[in-house]
This record gives structure tokens, C-alpha cells and sequence, in this order.
């Protein structure tokens, strides 16, 4: 990592990306806060995974793409109010002032609003898709990033603050903040494309373990990493007096819980032969980031 059809498709969906976001009708500052939050080199992971997983069901690409866009809007605003005082209170995110930081708490608050709501605006103007899967999609996506999902999650993580939780707490936590948006990511390039049944629940089963294996690693990084290479200052976790998966079941064997989930995922993807080799990639990218 990074590969040629990584580097090539993140390229794209850059260009795609910023080409909506600079159409989307709004106040001048609300704009400048939303393309500020967006087009700030994230890692764009959700993105190339709907792209991969679309890929490897023969989705058509255009769809591909806006659903990548509608899933990257709803991972930017999750981040801007993540960052919010009232939250985690961050200064920076991906090396730069955070959105709140740059502007003001009103604005930031409004830019992660106007990113939600329009992501679902993009998500029922899909072309050259059922109004079926559209359906499907916004079903989908709308329960991953809510109260049943990223939203519920986000609560469970503040309410275990300043406490120790159990594993499956932790697990529980973790699936819902940061795995349902990844696993609703993958799934949606199989909804865009021909799947079958079988292929949906060996998606599913990637999808848990890498969504899992991304928060291991964060944990990892907040403990391993730097400033310059986390683009926040890392210790956070303990800052907030957050479990964690180090603070459970130490480094070494969080490292091998890393290794075992990443491995489990590949092994859904042996069906698929060297089709799935960007989704294949796309984990060990997970297991190897070092931000």
C-alpha cells in the first residue's frame, strides 16, 4: 500500500468529491466550513471501500462513486462533531485546526449538520439504479450512521468514560462508532452490484472483522504514534480515561487480536480469486496504517 488502483481510484474519487461539494448550494461560510471538514486529505477508506466491493459485483461506477460521496459526507460530519467541546474537544484533525477551532462552535456544528442532510440528498439522486436499491441503500446507510449504529455508538463510548468496561462492551462500542459505517461501506457495493445472498454474508463477516481490526489499531496508534504521523496528539484515550483495547488486553495481544481479525477477513474473500485483491489490499492497508 499504496497500490496502483489505489492511488488511481483515490485520485478520482478526489476530483468527483470536490466537484460536488463546491455545487452544492449554501451560505459562503457555511460552504468554506464544509469544504474545510472534506477535502483535508483524509484517508478516504469508506469511499475505496464502496468502490472495491462495488468493483468486485460489477456495479457501474458513476453510482459507485456517489455513494462513496453520500458515505464520506456523513464520515466528515461524524468527525467535525466528534471534535466538538462538547465531545472529545480536539484542536486538530488530519494536521490542521479542527472545524470548530477555524470557525466557531455554531458553524462547525451547522457544516456536520448540512453534510448529513445532504448526503441523503445525493444518496436519492443515484443514477442508473433501481429505485429498489436506492431504497436499500438509504435504508442501510441511514441505520449505520444512526441512533442503531455510529450515533448509538458515539453514546455508549461518552457513557464509558471515566469507567472500566468489559470486552464485549468495548466490542460493542466499537462496532457501532466506527464498524457500521465501514461494514455499510462494503455492503453498499454489493447492494449497486450483482451480489447474491452468499456473497452479501461474506461480505458481512469481512465487513466485522476489519471495522473491528481499523478501532484495534486506533487504539494501537494512540498509544504507538506521533503528532506528525496521527495529525492529532495521540494519548487521547487515556487523556479521557477511555478502555481500550490496550487498556484490556495490553499491546502484544491487541496487536495479535489485529492480525487474527485481518486474517479472518481475507479468508471471506478466497471465493472471489484475484478479483477481490483490492478489498484484500484494502485490509492489510487497515493492519499497516500508521495514521
Amino acid at each position: 500500500m499504496p497500490t496502483a488502483w489505489f492511488n488511481q481510484q483515490l485520485s478520482a474519487f478526489e476530483a468527483a468529491f470536490e466537484r460536488y461539494l463546491t455545487a452544492i448550494p449554501a451560505p459562503d461560510r457555511l460552504t468554506e466550513a464544509m469544504l474545510y471538514s472534506t477535502l483535508n486529505g483524509g484517508k478516504r477508506l469508506r469511499a475505496l471501500l464502496v468502490i472495491a466491493s462495488g468493483e468486485l459485483f460489477n456495479a457501474p461506477k458513476t453510482p459507485l462513486t456517489t455513494i462513496a460521496i453520500a458515505i464520506e459526507m456523513i464520515h466528515a460530519y461524524s468527525l467535525i462533531h466528534d471534535d466538538l467541546p462538547a465531545m472529545d474537544d480536539d484542536d486538530y484533525r488530519r494536521g490542521k485546526l479542527t472545524c470548530h477551532k477555524t470557525f466557531d462552535e455554531a458553524t462547525a456544528i451547522l457544516a456536520g449538520d448540512a453534510l448529513l442532510t445532504q448526503s441523503f440528498n445525493c444518496l436519492s439522486h443515484i443514477d442508473d439504479l433501481s429505485a429498489a436499491q436506492i431504497i436499500q441503500l438509504i435504508q442501510l446507510i441511514s441505520n449505520a450512521s444512526g441512533a442503531n449504529g455510529m450515533v448509538g455508538g458515539q453514546l455508549f463510548d461518552i457513557e464509558a468514560e471515566e469507567r472500566k468496561v468489559s470486552l464485549v462492551e468495548l466490542e460493542r462500542i466499537h462496532r457501532n462508532k466506527t464498524g457500521a459505517l465501514i461494514k455499510a461501506s462494503i455492503l453498499s457495493g454489493v447492494i449497486a452490484g450483482d451480489g447474491c445472498q452468499d456473497d452479501y454474508d461474506r461480505l458481512s463477516i469481512y465487513a466485522d472483522n476489519i471495522g473491528l481490526a481499523f478501532q484495534i489499531k486506533d487504539d494501537i496508534l494512540d498509544v504507538t504514534g506521533t503528532q506528525e504521523e496521527l495529525g492529532k496528539k495521540p494519548g487521547a484515550d487515556q487523556l479521557h480515561e477511555k478502555s481500550t483495547y490496550i487498556s484490556l488486553l495490553g499491546l502484544d495481544t491487541s496487536i495479535e487480536k489485529l492480525h487474527q481479525l485481518i486474517a479472518e477477513a481475507i479468508k471471506q474473500l478466497e471465493p472471489f480469486g484475484t478479483k477481490a485483491t483490492p478489498l484484500i489490499d484494502l485490509a492489510h492497508y487497515i493492519q499497516k496504517r500508521n495514521h
